[in-house]
């Protein structure tokens, strides 16, 4: 039985089912009841983390500390932890259920076919031989095409007057023949050649203006321009041009002397030294044409060659007296104008092509069959 004084103090708690009216308040008011869960039987606590997690109900329950994690298997165990057989005892082959199974005998692979057959076993079709090699051009063929070329070019300038009298047609003609002659050079080294570059060459074509003065010479009445020639000497490194100009009654020679030096296998460069006039060469006999052309009109040389029939002992006389005098030289001044170079594009035993300055220079060499067609 309730003590009296336990009674009185239960009367003034309010009951945990009976409801509290607040002054003003026309609901109810309830306490709430908290409960409380029960401790976890055997939970202990983890004394590195304090006090534990707390739960949904703001309690701290004990963590759980986690498990140790296993070390590696060792290198004879599987992820199973099963023993792995070692190499020596290990099945070869497997099937698809990991049972062991019993490998296969290989067959030996067959050997590479002989390079005789084919993939199939038969005999290949013999490979194409290689076509042969153009067979070079002979020498031959070569000398006769040149032969044939220097025929035309000498059979062109006959009659032009070394090149005065060509027509546009003519020029037109030795241009191409040139530039095949020049494409078929036997010597590439001109220069280096001397002995098929030393010696006297007789000129029988030009295109060259400084030549022109005496080219004109030539077309004047009982006058003709009997040759102009180019002597070179390889040994002392000189180039001596002469011109020869004759009339009825004498000749009259002029030469022009220049030293040269290699600039290339095909070129020299040319310094002009001294001029030289040979005395004259007086006839012994006056021989005049019947007749000579002047402007246009035909005159006759008759009475002419009566009047001087009696002075051919006179003529004579002269010429004995005036050969022995030695030539008249004359000093180049060294000078801009006296310096030219020269290009040699053809050169053999026969023939001789240079252009020096723009002009062009077409020579035969002194004692060649070719001289004999002009």
């Amino acid at each position: 039985m309730a003590s009296p004084l336990f009674a009185a103090a239960s009367l003034l708690l309010p009951s945990p089912c009976r409801s509290f009216h607040p002054p003003g308040s026309r609901r109810p008011f309830r306490l709430p009841l908290r409960s409380r869960r029960p401790a976890v039987a055997g939970a202990r606590r983890n004394k590195g983390h304090g006090r534990g997690i707390p739960d949904e109900w703001g309690e701290r329950s004990p963590s759980v500390p986690e498990p140790p994690s296993r070390p590696d298997p060792p290198i004879d165990d599987d992820e199973w932890g099963r023993d792995v057989p070692s190499s020596a005892s290990r099945p070869a082959v497997t099937d698809e259920w990991g049972e062991p199974g019993v490998p296969e005998p290989q067959s030996i692979s067959q050997a590479d076919p002989p390079t005789n057959d084919d993939e199939w076993g038969g005999d290949p079709a013999p490979a194409p031989a290689p076509a042969p090699a153009p067979a070079p051009a002979p020498v031959e063929a070569d000398d006769e095409r040149r032969d044939e070329l220097k025929r035309c070019l000498v059979d062109t300038v006959y009659g032009s007057d070394l090149g005065i009298r060509a027509s546009t047609e003519v020029r037109g003609e030795v241009v191409e023949l040139v530039t095949q002659l020049e494409a078929a050079n036997p010597t590439p080294a001109p220069v280096q050649a001397t002995d098929l570059l030393e010696g006297n060459w007789i000129l029988i074509y030009t295109a060259y203006s400084e030549l022109l003065p005496i080219l004109v010479v030539g077309e004047a009445p009982l006058l003709k321009v009997e040759k102009i020639s180019q002597e070179i000497d390889t040994k002392s490194m000189t180039i001596v041009n002469a011109s020869t100009i004759s009339t009825p009654f004498a000749s009259f020679s002029f030469s022009a002397t220049a030293s040269f030096d290699v600039q290339s296998p095909s070129r020299i460069e040319v310094q002009f030294k001294e001029g030289s006039f040979q005395p004259p060469e007086i006839s012994s006999s006056v021989d005049l044409p019947a007749d000579v052309d002047i402007f246009g009109q035909k005159i006759s040389l008759g009475p002419v060659q009566q009047v001087l029939n009696p002075l051919q002992e006179a003529f004579a006389r002269i010429a004995g007296s005036i050969s022995g005098q030695p030539p008249l030289k004359i000093p180049i001044p060294s000078n801009n104008r006296a310096r030219s170079w020269l290009l040699t594009t053809y050169l053999d035993k026969d023939l001789r092509i240079s252009r020096g300055d723009g002009g062009l220079f077409i020579l035969i060499k002194e004692g060649s069959s070719l001289l004999d067609k002009l």
